[in-house]
């Protein structure tokens, strides 16, 4: 668990059991979050987003405001396990 400021809010940012990461995978993700700046604020509470970070893959957000603010990281999805659809087709993403 993590503590982070942003615009004078006081963030939490958690990573759900699942999500197994090492320090140095903690912390690429807490620099993305602060990138954001003042985009996170204006998500609404039960919003998610994603970011991508080339060393992790796509890493999935979830925004709770109430009763506290709270980031959680509930997945991450690393690039072999990302699909496209094209012309009713599914295939990878990256090959």
């Amino acid at each position: 668990m993590y503590r982070f400021s942003i615009e004078n809010e006081n963030w939490i940012l958690r990573f759900t059991p699942n999500t197994v990461l090492e320090d140095d995978s903690k912390e690429a993700v807490v620099k993305s979050i602060l990138q954001l700046g003042n985009v996170l604020p204006a998500f609404s509470h039960g919003k998610s987003f994603v970011i991508m970070v080339k060393k992790i893959g796509l890493i999935v957000f979830n925004v709770e405001k109430i009763p506290s603010l709270i980031l959680t990281v509930s997945n991450i999805i690393e690039k072999e396990n990302w699909y496209i659809q094209t012309d009713s087709k599914i295939k990878k993403y990256f090959m």
